[in-house]
């Protein structure tokens, strides 16, 4: 069962996550926040499995929240569920530590599936993020992954999860989904297989 905190300013848009949320047999809602502070209150006392985080929201921001939520080290992935899909909104947001970006306009199997894999701790992005992130890393400064991005994408292709990745690197597990959510944008994917695939097919990795 995936425990999942919603974090909105808007009563009504949390009533009707809660609603489709629910109707899923493996997810249960444990809470709702009507702004960042909050969000990170309930999951500390909740400890939820994903927060599902609007960006805008009065006082403590989703951006601030996550930044909070990672730097503590919460147990909790964050999944942001947005209306912004600004290159600015998207990068700070990844930067944070999130797991995830998702529009508001997505389909129910889309915000289902992308719940599903956040909150197992892998990167996901709309289609929209995954752009923006290439346009801001297509500089020819930045065209090549970095050498902790090859290695995080490295373990990810021996098998290993972002927790474990983490351990293997002695760094947060939040920094290396920052890693892979940077990969996706310079690969152009949008998500980890697809990452791994295209990183070998341009030699960037190799079997072994």
């Amino acid at each position: 069962m995936i425990k999942i905190l919603i974090a909105d300013d808007h009563p009504v848009v949390r009533s009707g996550l809660e609603s489709i949320l629910s109707s899923q047999p493996d997810f249960t809602v444990v809470g709702e926040a009507e702004d960042g502070a909050e969000a990170v209150r309930l999951a500390r006392r909740l400890g939820p499995d994903l927060v599902l985080m609007d960006l805008r929201m009065p006082g403590t921001d989703g951006v601030a929240a996550i930044e909070e939520l990672s730097s503590t080290g919460s147990g909790a992935n964050v999944l942001v569920l947005t209306t912004y899909d600004s290159d600015r909104d998207i990068l700070r947001a990844v930067e944070a530590g999130a797991t995830g970006y998702l529009l508001k306009d997505a389909r129910r199997e889309e915000l289902y599936a992308a719940v599903r894999s956040a909150a197992s701790g892998k990167s996901t992005l709309a289609p929209a993020a995954a752009d923006s992130l290439m346009r801001n890393v297509r500089g020819p400064e930045r065209q090549s992954l970095s050498r902790r991005e090859v290695e995080v994408l490295e373990l990810v292709r021996r098998g290993q999860s972002n927790k474990q990745a983490a351990r293997s690197l002695h760094v947060s597990e939040a920094t290396v989904k920052t890693h892979l959510i940077h990969a996706f944008g310079k690969l152009g994917v949008t998500d980890r297989t697809a990452a791994v695939s295209v990183a070998l097919e341009r030699g960037i990795l190799r079997l072994e």
